[in-house]
């Protein structure tokens, strides 16, 4: 190839070259006139000031069986349960703490610890019977019915009568207390009981589970009680009149039904320890027992 022809064919390269280029910016330029411009984004909507109820239709007729249409249901998590996790439905139990035969250094005989209830989470009818019987008759025998109404998660108040058997003439009581789990897992019943004549009376019981096992389970309790003044027909002083205490072992042998064996004693104080030696009787009361624990 000549020197003519060459250059030539490099002129003819060069113009290609441009053209291309030419159209390439062409073709680009018209891609972004073809484009639409990008446009800000709308505000979010303050609904803080609008009332839902005209989302839904408007506002229910003065005459709407349900003003939130609601057709009286509530909500539940599944079908059906609303009724059994209502904290007003009704439910009940007996427990009878102590059921037993004791052997004491006088004479032998049965005791009885019970309780029961009946009502809702937040209001009971709570009855409650504590009493003895030996040397073939009914040493004493304290009933409660009362009104009990749940004033915290751990804790219930109570008010209602109370009413004495055995020795001496019956004697009726209002009562005032307190009943629930306290710190450490003990369970506490505080009372204070106003009766005729100016008659005044506390008491105080107290007792702890220990978990020996899954089963075996020991039980410490203490009981107080005192009186204002002194009831020479029922053989009480006034001031503390006895502290209780015992112990007992019992065998689970389902969560309702446990046997157990323990020990007791019963000290009277003051006057009326007086009244038990005038009595012929000890001061001290030691027993052996024997009893039954259930629920249901």
């Amino acid at each position: 190839m000549n020197t003519r022809a060459q250059i030539l064919w490099l002129a003819l390269l060069a113009c290609g070259s441009n053209a291309a280029t030419e159209i390439s910016s062409d073709t680009q330029h018209a891609a972004h006139e073809a484009a639409p411009a990008a446009t800000p984004p709308e505000p979010a909507m303050d609904m803080s000031h609008m009332d839902m109820s005209s989302m839904q239709g408007g506002r229910a007729p003065p005459d709407a069986r349900d003003p939130d249409y609601s057709d009286g249901q509530t909500m539940s998590p599944m079908p059906g349960m609303a009724e059994s996790m209502d904290d007003e439905a009704n439910f009940g139990k007996l427990l009878v703490d102590q059921f037993e035969y004791s052997h004491a250094d006088a004479s032998n005989g049965i005791a009885l610890d019970a309780q029961a209830y009946y009502g809702s989470d937040v209001n009971k009818l709570w009855l409650k019977a504590n009493g003895e019987r030996s040397a073939g008759r009914l040493r004493a025998l304290r009933t409660e019915a009362l009104w009990d109404h749940a004033a915290s998660a751990f804790w219930d108040t109570q008010l209602g009568v109370r009413h004495d058997f055995g020795v001496g003439p019956a004697r009726n009581w209002a009562a005032f207390g307190v009943q629930g789990l306290a710190p450490y897992w003990l369970n506490v019943e505080a009372a204070v009981y106003v009766g005729a004549s100016g008659r005044t009376a506390v008491r105080l019981e107290t007792e702890y589970d220990l978990l020996l096992t899954q089963r075996l389970i020991l039980t410490p309790d203490l009981e107080l009680n005192a009186y204002g003044r002194s009831d020479p027909q029922r053989r009480l002083g006034a001031g503390v009149a006895n502290v209780e205490l015992g112990l007992r072992l019992r065998y689970e042998v389902t969560r309702q039904f446990a046997p157990y064996i323990g020990v007791d004693w019963n000290r009277r104080i003051g006057k009326t320890a007086d009244f038990a030696r005038a009595d012929g009787d000890a001061p001290l009361d030691r027993a052996i027992v024997a009893g039954l624990h259930f629920w249901f």
